[in-house]
């Protein structure tokens, strides 16, 4: 059994069988890669490997610790973030069909408040489509969302118009890692030996020393000791929404910061982090299959790809600012409750969720200034 994390909750004799099993997967994966891989495929492998990776194995995720989940998402915490979402929906819908398309639902409470919102507004929702990986978390969005409007995709729909919707989706999205060295930039993979599935760093291939150069232009020389990561996979899914997207919005809400604070040299070790039952750890190589692994958007990058693909930058700011925007206040003043009120401070609290998390909006052939983004738009910070 793999050492225990202290104060971390012990996991059965089944979840390390079953971390083992994949951890097995990976030592193989390595052998035949001649004894290294890339951070990105080990992250691929953890998350998403048939029948063993942490999103598609079956294990309970989302939800709070009395439910054995290890995060807790914003629409998890109340329905206010969905009534308020509905605003921003509701507006694009006045240029578009009253379509939307969501990208991993997660436990599918975001498409079922949401869907009654926008029926409560007058404005419903005429199509809603979720593209979702995890079978388990598609099984759990169809029993929420049994009898209502709503159809799952095994891909993205071509010629779309109207929302689409990414909410914690580019976190996980696997990323490729660096660390400076006497002023060479290395790549961090991933290897294994007596000790087990460990970090093993070599010089960084062009593509990634690249990409370090063009944030140390913007953001500074970074020190050495260095250590942070890049979303080459999340900017590549960012460019195909252009291939998706006819007429719409493109909303990305996630936790993240633009280039220059994502590569604060203060930031040493970049921003990957490990979730398991409702705590957070920074070791990916502990059970792995058991634990959530994400790191932090870029959303100047994200920004970049959306636009080099053909999109339109429409508004970039703070959840806390995008939810009053929307009205999160007058919702909560409809039903004001203790629990209500409580919900709204950890949606936008900067102590909270109000501040990390941020949202971006991209679309194409949309005139009117989106109502999220009407105060404390950051797009010039992008």
């Amino acid at each position: 059994m793999p050492p225990l994390h202290p104060m971390l909750p012990e996991p059965t004799a089944d979840q390390c069988a079953h971390s083992e099993r994949l951890c097995a997967l990976v030592a193989q994966q390595i052998d035949a890669a001649g004894g290294w891989i890339p951070f990105d495929r080990y992250m691929q492998l953890v998350l998403y490997a048939p029948g063993l990776g942490y999103y598609v194995a079956g294990a309970t995720k989302l939800g709070d610790a009395s439910t054995g989940g290890d995060f807790v998402t914003a629409p998890e915490i109340s329905p206010l973030f969905a009534q308020a979402l509905a605003t921003q929906v509701a507006q694009v819908f006045e240029q578009t069909p009253a379509h939307i398309v969501e990208f991993g639902a997660g436990s599918g409470r975001l498409a079922r408040d949401l869907l009654h919102a926008l029926q409560k507004r007058g404005t419903p929702c005429e199509r809603y489509a979720i593209v979702e990986v995890s079978a388990e978390l598609q099984q759990r969005q169809r029993v929420v969302l049994a009898n209502r409007p709503v159809e799952w995709l095994t891909a993205p729909p071509t010629g779309f118009r109207g929302v689409m919707l990414a909410n914690e989706v580019l976190d996980v999205m696997p990323v490729r890692l660096f660390i400076k060295r006497d002023r060479d930039v290395l790549e961090r993979g991933v290897g294994h030996g007596r000790s087990g599935i460990r970090y093993v760093d070599r010089m960084a291939a062009q593509d990634l020393s690249v990409a370090v150069s063009e944030i140390e232009a913007e953001a500074g020389e970074l020190p050495d000791g260095y250590a942070s990561e890049v979303g080459f996979e999340a900017r590549a899914w960012m460019r195909s929404t252009a291939d998706w997207l006819a007429q719409g919005m493109l909303l990305v809400i996630d936790y993240g910061f633009p280039r220059r604070e994502y590569y604060l040299a203060q930031r040493l070790m970049g921003t990957l982090m490990c979730h398991y039952r409702q705590h957070a750890h920074a070791d990916p190589f502990w059970l792995p299959g058991l634990n959530d692994l994400t790191a932090h958007v870029d959303f100047s990058a994200m920004a970049e790809a959306a636009q080099e693909a053909g999109l339109q930058v429409l508004g970039y700011t703070s959840q806390a600012h995008f939810l009053l925007n929307c009205g999160l206040l007058d919702r909560l003043q409809e039903d004001h409750t203790p629990m209500r009120s409580s919900a709204a401070h950890r949606l936008i609290s900067e102590a909270e969720m109000g501040e990390l998390f941020k949202v971006l909006a991209v679309g194409r052939n949309i005139a009117a200034m989106p109502v999220g983004f009407a105060h404390g738009d950051r797009s010039a910070r992008l």
